[in-house]
């Protein structure tokens, strides 16, 4: 064989190798790829826990070979590990069953650990488990209570108790001597909580523990439920011969809720004091502080509306109260939006957020109320005050100031001088401080950028990476995994909207294409954001695999834009939104490369709302609509969220009815598909059941799909990748 043709084979060979590893390294992944395999989920830290000296943290690392877990202590100023200082293998109760580490917690001087075993959850952020104390020194083990799962146990300030409630009633273990005290007898399921929020008060205001510790261990200051009065919900529980009923009190707008109280516990006296919170009782009691450097016990007040809020302080001794603060708005003022109040530790001054300057930035107030300055001013938002560094006096805050797609660091003095930012790389910064606020971890992700977890210090020099996901980036490239395209887009009344585009790999402008538009668009979220996909994304990246583009855009209401675009749609939820999402359907199908007869949407929740709103009355824009766990009446949801947006029923009538789309029906023309969890404590499976109704009785033709017991989330065993399947055919069919 002459030299010519070794050379021709060679090439030849060198081609069709070329052609395949190009061919494999740009390959399709499959839905089981992406919600069994989970080929794209970032490896992450999720159990890390500040130690209060500062000097160490604790991760909980899970060893699944063995089934065990162990608890490793780390050096805070190297990352290095320290000593692992407890292992699960031969941990045992008194049945001799062996107790796996699911949380946990460790006492300031890092001598015993409070394991949680076992946990159930209750609701969004409720659990109960059986808990335990581990001696370090000893490695004896042993059981708060056996017979009984408990909730919210915490440790004394001292370490030498605990607190936690069982069955409604709060208990206090000595760790010493083994005491139990009952401090309360009146909790009863379904009438008195004590401790323990009720469900409106955990999910609308983000908490789910209702009782402090005073900080020198003595005294304990809780929140009572009575729920009497409260209107019960049934879910049906599917599986038995004969299905159950679970039970619980749900307040819908304009019923009534829960009438609430303060109490304070006096250990040495075992006296229980009520704190004066005044006359009214239709008010929520949603925050209870301890004031360092005195036993003053402070609590926010907010009428039911939710425009006045009033920070007292009172005596915990006496129960007399003292208004400090007050502060009103003409539509609304979001408690989760601006409960970052922190006392410093002389107790001469505080600091607290607001968004009264029209968007949220830090203040300082004297003890008695009076105001020191604002410490941080611009057109951003501030998105999460973490505290102060009293030694340096920085305080320390991540903003919306790069822009509303990204969440970066700052610090600042306490004057409002030297503010710097510490965070560097575009994205999305997620911060997590020590006590003192000397070190911090940040989790850090960005479109193209898989998550990152740091150790920094507190002038935010990195000290280790503590984990990393560059082979994340390797595989989105193998399997073609697009980055977003950011845009601007103008709403009716010229404000600037967000959003992204992705397209296919091998997008052709000559070419027409399908849109699917996936949308929240309630108040205070966003899902356009610079950060790595999670689930939803990763479908999406699935759909345009197959050809679709998908767009989302944030419309007026959402977040990080301060009080003006988010409070535009106040008293009528719906109709600003639903017009901006309109307006982007019929601009997108404007555009050369869009099939505009193949345009859908789809949402969750309040993006289910969305959705289905936005099909009906859409002008036959949408050809298809996905509605997943969908408001369908806002008289069918709770009263804490509704009324803060909506104001009553009984006074707004109109921006309760007006754009629901339960009243909308007759419009439909398009593909819908409406889908829910029937155990959803939250967005109630009667929505979907009474749209349902709507639907046959104008004679409408649309598809259901239900999952047995499943809650808002919709997860569990095989569920997610049933519903993204479910999902993905319908589209396909339909779009």
């Amino acid at each position: 064989m002459n030299r010519e043709a070794v050379r021709s084979i060679f090439t030849i060979i060198f081609t069709l190798f070329f052609l395949t590893e190009y061919t494999s390294a740009q390959q399709k992944f499959t839905l089981e790829q992406a919600f069994k395999d989970k080929i794209f989920n970032p490896k992450d830290i999720k159990r890390i826990k500040w130690n209060t000296n500062g000097k160490t943290f604790s991760i909980l690392e899970k060893n699944k070979e063995e089934n065990t877990e162990s608890i490793v202590l780390y050096n805070t100023s190297s990352g290095e590990i320290k000593e692992t200082i407890l292992n699960s293998q031969n941990l045992r109760n008194s049945d001799g069953k062996q107790i796996h580490v699911d949380n946990y917690s460790i006492n300031k001087d890092e001598n015993i650990i409070l394991i949680e075993s076992e946990i159930d959850s209750i609701y969004r952020r409720s659990t109960k488990a059986f808990y335990y104390i581990y001696d370090v020194d000893s490695k004896n083990i042993t059981s708060i209570d056996s017979e009984n799962k408990q909730m919210h146990v915490t440790f004394s300030p001292d370490g030498g108790k605990v607190a936690y409630v069982i069955n409604n009633n709060i208990y206090i273990k000595n760790l010493a001597d083994q005491k139990v005290t009952q401090i309360t007898e009146d909790g009863e399921l379904h009438k008195i909580i004590n401790g323990s929020a009720d469900w409106v008060y955990e999910e609308e205001f983000h908490m789910s523990k209702a009782f402090k510790w005073s900080h020198d261990s003595k005294m304990i200051a809780y929140i009572k439920y009575d729920e009497r009065e409260v209107k019960e919900y049934s879910l049906q529980i599917w599986g038995e011969l004969y299905p159950e009923f679970e039970r619980f009190k749900y307040p819908k707008a304009g019923e009534k809720n829960s009438v609430t109280s303060i109490h304070v516990y006096d250990l040495e006296s075992r006296n229980t004091t009520e704190i004066n919170t005044g006359n009214v009782t239709d008010i929520y009691l949603p925050r209870i502080y301890w004031v360092p450097e005195s036993q003053s016990l402070a609590f926010i007040k907010l009428n039911r509306l939710q425009n006045n809020l009033e920070l007292y302080f009172s005596d915990p001794k006496t129960g007399t109260s003292e208004l400090i603060l007050s502060e009103t708005s003409n539509t609304f003022i979001d408690l989760n939006f601006t409960d970052d109040l922190k006392f410093l530790e002389d107790g001469q001054s505080f600091l607290k957020t607001s968004e009264k300057s029209g968007f949220k930035h830090i203040y300082h107030y004297n003890i008695d109320g009076t105001p020191v300055s604002q410490i941080t001013d611009g057109e951003w938002e501030v998105d999460k005050f973490y505290g102060i560094n009293e030694k340096s006096e920085t305080l320390y805050f991540t903003s919306t100031e790069v822009s509303p797609t990204e969440r970066h660091l700052y610090s600042v003095r306490i004057d409002g001088s030297k503010k710097q930012k510490m965070t560097r790389e575009e994205g999305v910064n997620k911060i997590d401080f020590n006590e003192d606020l000397s070190f911090y971890i940040n989790k850090h992700t960005s479109d193209d950028t898989p998550l990152k977890v740091s150790l920094c210090n507190g002038k935010g020099k990195v000290i280790k990476v503590l984990k990393d996901n560059p082979n994340l980036k390797d595989i989105a490239k193998k399997y073609q995994l697009v980055n977003r395209q950011f845009f601007e887009f103008s709403a009716g009344d010229g404000k600037k909207l967000h959003g992204y585009m992705l397209k296919p790999a091998d997008f052709d402008i000559e070419k027409k294409y399908p849109v699917l538009m996936f949308l929240y668009g309630g108040p205070g979220k966003q899902t356009v954001m610079n950060e790595w996909g999670g689930n939803h994304e990763l479908w999406h990246q699935y759909l345009v695999q197959q050809g679709y583009i998908v767009v989302s855009v944030d419309n007026r209401g959402t977040d990080g834009r301060g009080v003006e675009f988010k409070h535009c749609t106040y008293g009528q939820m719906g109709k600003l939104e639903v017009q901006d999402q309109i307006r982007i359907a019929k601009y997108l199908a404007e555009q050369k490369y869009v099939d505009k007869s193949r345009i859908g949407i789809w949402g969750w929740s309040y993006g289910g709302y969305m959705s289905s709103l936005s099909l009906f009355i859409g002008d036959e824009t949408f050809k298809t609509g996905i509605a997943v766990a969908p408001v369908t009446n806002w008289r069918f949801y709770d009263t804490i969220y509704t009324e803060r947006y909506q104001g009553l029923p009984q006074k707004n009538p109109g921006g309760y009815d007006d754009y629901s789309p339960i009243h909308h029906v007759d419009k439909l023309k398009g593909n819908y598909l409406i889908i829910h969890g029937t155990g959803d404590d939250n967005v109630h499976l009667q929505n979907s059941m009474e749209m349902i109704n709507a639907l046959i009785l104008k004679g409408k033709q649309f598809d259901t799909f239900f999952y047995p017991n499943k809650d808002h989330s919709i997860k569990g065993g095989n569920t997610k990748y049933h519903l993204y399947s479910l999902m993905t055919n319908f589209i396909l069919e339909n779009l």
